[in-house]
C-alpha cells in the first residue's frame, strides 16, 4: 500500500462525510427533541448517515483487513462513526500509523538495497 492508495482515500474521505454527517444528525437530534423543530432534517441526516455509515464500515474494514489489523483494531475504527465528532480523531490516528509505517517499509528497503 502507498500514500496514495484508492482505499486509503476511500477511507479518508468517508470517515470525514460520516463524521459530518453524524454531527449534523446529533444536532438535528438535539433541535427535534429539545426545541420541537427540525423534525424533516432528523430524516435525512438519519438516512444520509447510515448509508454512508455502512459504506465507511466497508471500507474500514477492507482496509483493516489488507493491513492486517487484528480485529480488537478494526472493531475500534468501524465503531469511530458511531461517536460524534470520534471519527475525525480515529482517521487522523489510523493515516498517521499507516504513514509511518510506509516510512518504515520504505527505510528498510533502503538499508537492504
Amino acid at each position: 500500500m502507498n500514500k496514495s492508495n484508492p482505499l486509503l482515500t476511500a477511507y479518508r474521505v468517508l470517515a470525514y462525510v460520516t463524521g459530518v454527517g453524524l454531527v449534523v444528525l446529533t444536532l438535528a437530534c438535539i433541535a427535534k427533541y429539545g426545541f420541537g423543530t427540525g423534525a424533516q432534517l432528523v430524516v435525512i441526516a438519519g438516512i444520509f448517515h447510515g448509508w454512508l455509515y455502512m459504506a465507511y464500515v466497508v471500507v474500514a474494514f477492507s482496509l483493516g483487513n489488507k493491513l492486517n489489523w487484528p480485529i480488537s483494531k478494526i472493531v475500534w475504527t468501524v465503531l469511530a462513526g458511531t461517536v460524534p465528532t470520534a471519527v475525525f480523531f480515529v482517521e487522523r490516528r489510523v493515516v498517521r500509523e499507516i504513514h509511518a509505517e510506509l516510512a518504515a517499509k520504505e527505510q528498510a528497503e533502503l538499508v537492504n538495497a
